[in-house]
């Protein structure tokens, strides 16, 4: 899969250095992934919430942080949308 908006994991791990090591683990494993559908998501990263739009929630360090994409399969890429501290996820529409 290409992964775009990774600047936006550049940026947390800078604030929050305790979850370098998963998004340094999940980008390796989402650049080499080949998902075709949500389920593929789900079989691998069992505490996803998959949402509607082809949006994915992941929970990150023990559930600490979440992360949003949004995943185009048909074309093979994944969009970073978002990335918060578990409170902020509280805040999120």
């Amino acid at each position: 899969m290409t992964v775009i908006g990774t600047d936006k994991i550049e940026e947390f791990m800078l604030m929050h250095a305790d979850s370098a090591s998963w998004f340094k683990a999940w980008l390796a494993e989402a650049r080499n992934a080949e998902w075709k559908s949500p389920m593929d998501i789900k079989s691998r990263y069992r505490s996803v919430s998959i949402l509607d739009s082809n949006r994915v929630i992941f929970n990150v360090k023990g559930n600490s942080y979440r992360m949003e994409i949004q995943v185009s399969y048909n074309n093979k890429v994944v969009a970073i949308k978002r990335i918060g501290t578990h409170a902020e996820y509280d805040r999120w529409d």
